[in-house]
């Protein structure tokens, strides 16, 4: 057990951080456009939530190398042709999923009037993201080398590049949108190129380690490159489109909870803002612990070692759920210090906003346990290659249970945005027991190191 814990916490932690300097990537450009002018931080914000949407279904497929590399090492410790194919694979996946994204974000404008959106708003975010859109592919490729590191338990150097490329990112952006260091003033493009720069960047840096590093170096990655092995593209797509699926779904009822809050008022759509980020922020703790779960769960699947898959299923369940009570319990003690960061009660605008996201963090303290629950056991799943029930799971907690509780809450009982939020606890605390329910199902049944599917 201390092993194990050992283990999951050495995995963990780099990829916890790595996952905090990915978030500020974007919160970088939207911080940067705010200070340039109002119109381009509106558009940007917009062209940034349409293109997280796509990228990270594009993320979830190509997921699936994850488990896919860490089961591989189970079965053979020093295998070299297996991993090298699988990330080739996954690669090749990337490349297929980037067509179809790009084919609906070139028509980025179109899309946003269709929902409603203001037209101004909808040109300003289609000149972003017509840009910002080629990074896709090159943001794909350092997903899939970030992966394959994490998977061969060498996390740290995903980590370096990535807060290298946070820093490169804020450079650039600043430099292109100001038009600093005798470069042109390009405004809301310039963020966009900066983006489109930044995802090259971070495919280069781990590209430069996976051909460099002499750990990396022996399994040859980019040796044979063209050469296809359709049985496990075919694999990837199997594993990978369910947790696309899966993040999709958890992405958009989130979504879905914005457009609730602007039925309501401008104070109430203000305040979830601002508890959401505090939440999201947060939540960057079990996911990297549920990364780890899946490297971890994944190398005893590999081995065929059932009593080492429950272990490992169990201290990652200890953990995320131990981290989630931590940070609960800071938002549950400090939640107007938290709140305060981001508005001050100055006015009365401002106090009511204040006070709806106070309310509305006490919940988010609540659902933090249910989402911490929910990502590791995901992430266990994913470590032996389940992941349609997960899948299945996420529809219908968030959009069956959470959104209907939601809207009858919000609307039906009249509670407004503290409806909404209890909405979105409660599928996720439906999401979490079904996860943790078919982890301990398919432990019962000896289902966990032989059947993958």
């Amino acid at each position: 057990m201390r092993a194990e814990i050992r283990a999951t916490i050495a995995l963990a932690w780099p990829l916890i951080l790595g996952n905090f300097a990915q978030t500020a990537i974007n919160t970088t450009d939207v911080l940067i456009l705010g200070r340039y002018d109002v119109g381009a931080l509106a558009g940007g914000a917009l062209a940034v939530n349409l293109y997280f949407a796509f990228g990270i279904f594009a993320m979830g497929l190509v997921t699936a190398a994850s488990p896919m590399i860490a089961a591989e090492r189970g079965r053979m410790a020093h295998s070299v042709r297996d991993v090298r194919r699988t990330v080739r694979q996954a690669l090749w996946a990337s490349a297929a999923i980037c067509l179809p994204c790009w084919a609906i974000l070139w028509n980025a404008e179109a899309l946003l009037l269709l929902l409603e959106q203001d037209p101004r708003l909808a040109s300003d975010a289609a000149r972003f993201i017509r840009i910002a859109m080629w990074g896709l592919f090159p943001f794909l490729v350092y997903y899939v080398l970030r992966y394959y590191v994490t998977a061969l338990e060498k996390p740290l150097w995903g980590l370096y590049v990535t807060a290298a490329g946070v820093a490169f990112n804020a450079l650039a952006c600043w430099a292109l949108v100001f038009g600093t260091f005798g470069l042109p003033e390009l405004g809301l493009e310039g963020a966009g190129l900066a983006h489109l720069l930044a995802s090259c960047f971070l495919a280069g840096g781990m590209t430069l380690v996976v051909t460099g590093v002499p750990r990396f170096r022996r399994y040859r990655l980019f040796g044979r490159w063209w050469q296809a092995d359709w049985p496990r593209f075919f694999e990837i797509q199997r594993i990978g489109l369910p947790i696309a699926a899966t993040f999709a779904l958890e992405v958009t009822v989130f979504n879905a909870a914005v457009f609730l809050m602007g039925l309501i008022d401008r104070a109430s759509l203000a305040a979830h803002a601002i508890a959401i980020q505090i939440a999201a922020f947060a939540f960057m703790v079990p996911l990297g612990l549920s990364q780890a779960a899946t490297v971890r769960v994944g190398l005893w699947h590999g081995r065929r070692d059932a009593a080492g898959i429950a272990l490992a299923g169990q201290v990652a369940f200890l953990l995320g759920v131990g981290a989630a009570f931590c940070l609960s319990t800071i938002m549950v003690l400090w939640p107007e210090q938290l709140i305060g960061l981001f508005v001050v009660p100055d006015s009365a605008e401002n106090a009511r906003v204040y006070s709806l996201a106070v309310s509305f963090l006490f919940v988010a303290a609540v659902f933090q346990l249910a989402d911490g629950a929910q990502a590791v056991g995901a992430g266990a799943l994913r470590g032996i290659q389940d992941t349609r029930w997960p899948m299945i799971f996420a529809g219908f907690g968030y959009w069956v249970i959470g959104f209907g509780i939601a809207v009858w809450f919000g609307f039906g009982l009249e509670m407004e945005g503290l409806g909404i939020w209890i909405g979105l606890a409660a599928g996720l605390g439906a999401v979490a027991l079904l996860m943790v329910a078919r982890w301990l199902l398919r432990g019962r049944l000896g289902l966990t190191a032989y059947h993958p599917a």
